[in-house]
Formats: C-alpha cells, sequence, structure tokens
C-alpha cells in the first residue's frame, strides 16, 4: 500500500492510493508527484473542491469510477465531456459539470482529518482557492 501526505492551506491529511482498485490511475498520478494545485469550489456538484486541469492527459481511461464520492475520497476524471480535473469530497456529491454527470476514478482515499474536511470546504466556498499538494508520506 503507498501512503501519502496530502496539505490543504494549514491542514495535513493522511492518505492511500487505491492501487488495487485503480493501478493505472494510481500508476499515472505517482508520475506527477509532488503534485500540487490550488482548488476552488465545486459549481455543479454539491459538496466538494476541484483541481481543474485543462487538457491535461494522464494517459488513463475508467477504472473504479463513481459519480457519488463519499467524503475524503479523491476522483481524477481524465477529461472527455469535460476538462481533466482532480475533485475531492467533503459532503454529499453528485458529480457533474455544465456538460451533465461526470463519472472520475476514485484512486485516493483520505485517512485521517475527515473531520476537518467540511470546514475546508466552507472555507474554500466563502474565501476562494486553497493551495493542496499531494506528496509520499
Amino acid at each position: 500500500m503507498t501512503t501519502l501526505k496530502v496539505t490543504i492551506a494549514d491542514h495535513s491529511f493522511d492518505a492511500r492510493l487505491e492501487v488495487e482498485k485503480a493501478p493505472k490511475t494510481c500508476a499515472a498520478f505517482l508520475r506527477h508527484m509532488p503534485f500540487s494545485g490550488r482548488i476552488v469550489h465545486v459549481r455543479w456538484s454539491g459538496e466538494a473542491v476541484w483541481i481543474p486541469l485543462g487538457d491535461l492527459d494522464f494517459g488513463v481511461g475508467y477504472e473504479n469510477h463513481t459519480s457519488f464520492p463519499a467524503p475524503g475520497q479523491v476522483l481524477l476524471y481524465p477529461g472527455g465531456i469535460s476538462e481533466t480535473e482532480i475533485l475531492l469530497a467533503y459532503g454529499g456529491v453528485h458529480f457533474a459539470s455544465k456538460m451533465g454527470q461526470l463519472a472520475g476514478n476514485h484512486f485516493i482515499t483520505l485517512t485521517s482529518g475527515l473531520e476537518t474536511l467540511a470546514e475546508l470546504g466552507r472555507r474554500t466556498l466563502w474565501e476562494g482557492a486553497q493551495p493542496i499538494r499531494f506528496e509520499k508520506a
């Protein structure tokens, strides 16, 4: 099992890569590690934040994909009808874009600090973009 450290603003989370369920997505993401960006609040999906990635191509298709991630689950949408993105659920989510319902590859699960996710989601909604960094633990 590969463990990660995910840092959002001033909060750190332990996480695991879902290597057995999404091996191609995990391998592709590891090639980009450490991975940094900025999260913004979703527009259509509910209680989640996302990292818009434009036309970045991770070279993967769908695996272990869902439209309804649980809090603490991280999805990679590999692109297609909408831009490539990483989504982190902090509450109820029905993953979508202006094009309609989407499904993303569940490839990371946060394993600590879940009680602070809702606070970070609200902060992102009301205060704007927050820094995020994924690195090996």
